[in-house]
């Protein structure tokens, strides 16, 4: 799940705001559909969506592709992904690797300035990146919008996001992450629910349910 992270990470969550980033230009039609993701976004009580994650080589060889869900009510959430979960309260998040019948335990940042699935789709776009409208196209029956964006800050390990907007829905499609080692990572989302009941249970990881599982408390 660590890599679940580390591709938001890598889609531009740092919220550090450079000086580049607050005087570069953006194109205003990009902003326009990113704005009305976010917008739309914020109207769901609660948000359960199943994705696709592919890792290609640089040459275009496809070394893994693997299958998630993630659930996500207010600032609460979890996600299944490859073996591993995730649960967070708002509070606290708990991180379980299934092969290594684990669970790492670790409180939220209170600065509020960490990593969270909620803030991908709300305005991490406007702290570090520059961003440009490339144009839509046709997948099955859906309008797609296309957005690349170039980080503003070059240290950072990869170079271009494309991030795929369903027109119609105002959700997001797919994110494709191109890394400067050549790599790519693209997460696309296959299924999208939303305004379902969830209980405040799911999103705490309950040991009676994973007897044996050693407990890491970094609290």
């Amino acid at each position: 799940m660590r890599k679940f992270f580390t591709i938001v990470a890598l889609i531009g969550l740092s919220f550090s705001v450079t000086a580049q980033a607050k005087n570069a230009k953006n194109d205003p039609a990009a902003k326009q559909v990113l704005d009305a993701v976010s917008a739309k976004f914020k109207t769901f009580s609660s948000v359960q969506a199943t994705f696709i994650y592919k890792v290609e080589d640089a040459k275009g060889k496809v070394m893994s592709t693997k299958s998630g869900t993630i659930w996500m009510k207010g600032t609460k959430y979890k996600v299944s992904f490859g073996g591993q979960e995730i649960f967070s309260d708002g509070k606290t998040v708990w991180n379980y690797d299934k092969n290594a019948k684990e669970v790492t335990i670790s409180s939220i940042d209170a600065s509020g300035s960490g990593i969270t699935p909620q803030k991908l789709f709300t305005n991490f776009y406007d702290k570090d990146f520059l961003y440009l409208l490339n144009g839509e196209k046709k997948v099955g029956a859906r309008t797609i919008q296309e957005i690349e964006m170039t980080p503003t800050d070059k240290s950072k390990t990869f170079h271009k996001v494309y991030l795929q907007v369903d027109k119609s829905a105002k959700t997001i499609y797919s994110t494709r992450v191109l890394e400067n080692a050549g790599n790519k990572y693209t997460y696309t989302v296959s299924t999208i629910k939303t305004n379902s009941a969830m209980a405040d249970n799911v999103f705490a990881f309950d040991k009676k349910k994973y007897p044996g599982v050693e407990e890491v408390d970094l609290r």
